[in-house]
């Protein structure tokens, strides 16, 4: 009866040591799955067609604006086809001014001559009179009956006929130098009129140019601002689909991968070995395998099971090495089973495990080179004798390690 609860005891102590292994952690690549990438496209191109929409909704808005926007532009070139037409006029105007200046001058020179030849008349004039004043009065009848013959007397007719028509002559060219003279101050004053109407009528061209001005670049102001904030509005639309285009590109890149990896991990869970493009290197030398990847007589318990690795005999204390670089995602114990062991997340889908060390030198969280020292060959945990247990997986499944190492 003894001897039946000690085997039982016995069996419930395997099936626990058997339990303990077959639970042993795996190191899987935490990545997401096609299915998750896809569906992350299939929002980002929903979300895509929604700008796409805001942005043809801002064209037709810039299109149905587009009207106001000729109406400026045509109201912006009918000012500035006034502000030529005003130009013109100013020019026009100061040639007026310029023209009545030149005639201002020419008659103020013909007044100034005239005044001058009218200044000489009357000094002749002034002489005449005083030598009038000074011979006393004589009349004609005195000259006539004076002459001392008849020859004489025709002789001081004559004289006398001169004399008049010399002073009247001389009166006529004063009369004619003084209308000269009023002549020129009339056609001055004219001028001066003209000259002041065309100035006023410039200062007010001048004033209605510079209002011109300011509607023109108010109207401009107003143009540049609509086109700014319809430009502003599909810039910013195009920049956010620019950036989720190209985020699609990437989630589509992505998506190539995750099916890639998906179908190593079948191929790992078929039985067969996924490629890998990574230099592998032998984590131990001098070693002997004494039990290959597969199904095997477990040597303990004597029952067929799958062997998840290979066991790769070697002096107690033979170091152990990173197969690749990674991180180190345990570095732990496990009774009964793995003993000290280190498991390394390759980055890739795959990871590497070491079981029955008798320590290691690392810890969880760590990254690792190819080749880095990682502990010691021992026979810690569920062992027969010194050897390490070398396992490669991916995607969580274990696969055959020599497919990888040499």
């Amino acid at each position: 009866m003894k001897k039946h609860r000690a085997f039982r005891c016995a069996c419930g102590f395997v099936l626990a040591l058997v339990l303990a292994f077959t639970s042993l952690p795996v190191s899987t690549y935490a990545a997401k799955s096609s299915a998750q990438i896809q569906s992350e496209i299939d929002s980002l191109k929903q979300e895509n067609k929604g700008i796409q929409a805001q942005i043809d909704a801002i064209q037709k808005q810039y299109d149905a604006n587009a009207s106001e926007i000729g109406e400026l532009v045509a109201k912006k070139d009918a000012i500035d086809q006034e502000i030529a037409l005003i130009n013109a006029q100013i020019d026009n105007l100061n040639a007026q001014i310029t023209a009545f200046g030149q005639m201002i001058a020419d008659a103020q020179d013909e007044m100034d001559l005239g005044q001058l030849v009218l200044n000489g008349l009357n000094e002749k004039h002034k002489l005449r009179i005083r030598a009038m004043e000074e011979g006393g009065g004589v009349s004609y009848w005195e000259v006539v009956f004076e002459a001392s013959s008849f020859t004489d007397m025709l002789d001081r007719i004559n004289m006398m006929q001169e004399i008049a028509a010399s002073d009247q002559a001389r009166l006529n060219e004063m009369r004619e130098a003084a209308a000269v003279i009023q002549t020129a101050q009339e056609q001055m004053q004219l001028a001066k009129d003209e000259l002041e109407g065309s100035s006023l009528e410039l200062e007010n061209s001048y004033a209605t140019l510079e209002e011109k001005r300011t509607e023109s670049d108010g109207v401009l102001r107003e143009l540049a601002a609509k086109q700014e904030e319809f430009q502003q509005m599909l810039d910013e639309s195009e920049a956010m689909q620019h950036s989720l285009m190209a985020e699609i590109a990437q989630k589509e890149k992505d998506l190539a991968d995750a099916k890639y990896e998906e179908r190593l991990a079948l191929l790992a869970q078929s039985g067969n070995c996924p490629p890998s493009d990574a230099t592998w290197i032998t984590p131990v030398s001098g070693y002997t395998l004494t039990s290959p990847f597969g199904m095997r007589k477990h040597p303990i318990y004597g029952d067929m099971r799958m062997h998840q690795g290979i066991d790769m005999a070697c002096p107690q204390g033979t170091p152990i090495y990173a197969t690749r670089a990674g991180r180190v995602t345990t570095a732990s114990y496990q009774a009964g089973g793995a003993g000290y062991y280190v498991s390394i997340n390759h980055l890739d889908g795959f990871a590497s495990i070491y079981m029955h060390m008798t320590h290691f030198v690392v810890s969880a969280g760590q990254n690792v080179s190819a080749g880095q020292l990682i502990g010691y060959v021992g026979s810690t945990g569920g062992s027969t004798g010194p050897h390490l247990h070398f396992g490669i997986s991916y995607a969580g499944t274990y696969v055959n390690p020599l497919a990888y190492i040499y």
